[in-house]
């Protein structure tokens, strides 16, 4: 076994994964609560692709003037919730690949967007847990899930698509 995937490690993991929940969950939260249109955020982006020095590149800028501005409602939906259900799969450690894919993900476009604030830090808390493999969900629900649903997976599998014969 390797050391990151020790128990020990995983100890460390499990804390970093849960603070890294606890930071997507609470913005998430204050998202639905407060309400939350990003329509201003990505105007914001696309005025700081200017100049000599542009904080967002152009190609992005033409993605959230064609794409995301035009669909400001579905996407103010998608990061609000988005952020709530990464923290909640990071803090339960359940689903916690995908989640730490999809909180990566979104602070990629954050990034892309020019805005630094915590996302380097939650960006890079994210790359290492994923490199962690299973010891990012060590001490946590997937610990259990996984196999689980690899056993389901295996006798439902063994199942499909093959007739009984029957002899009479």
């Amino acid at each position: 076994m390797k050391w990151w995937k020790t128990p020990q490690a995983a100890a460390a993991w499990t804390i970093l994964r849960i603070w890294l929940g606890i930071q997507w969950l609470e913005a998430g939260w204050h998202k639905l609560a407060d309400g939350f249109d990003a329509g201003g955020f990505m105007q914001g982006a696309i005025a700081k692709a200017g100049g000599d020095h542009p904080a967002v590149q152009a190609w992005y800028a033409g993605f959230l003037e064609s794409v995301a501005v035009p669909n400001a409602d579905l996407f103010s939906f998608l990061v609000a919730w988005g952020e709530v259900l990464v923290g909640i799969g990071l803090i339960l450690g359940a689903a916690t690949i995908p989640a730490l894919i999809a909180g990566a993900f979104m602070n990629l476009n954050f990034l892309l967007a020019g805005t630094t604030s915590t996302n380097p830090v939650l960006y890079t808390a994210a790359i290492i847990l994923l490199f962690t493999g299973s010891g990012a969900y060590f001490w946590g629900v997937d610990r259990f899930a996984i196999p689980y649903i690899k056993t389901m997976m295996k006798k439902g599998g063994n199942s499909i698509g093959k007739r009984e014969v029957h002899n009479h």
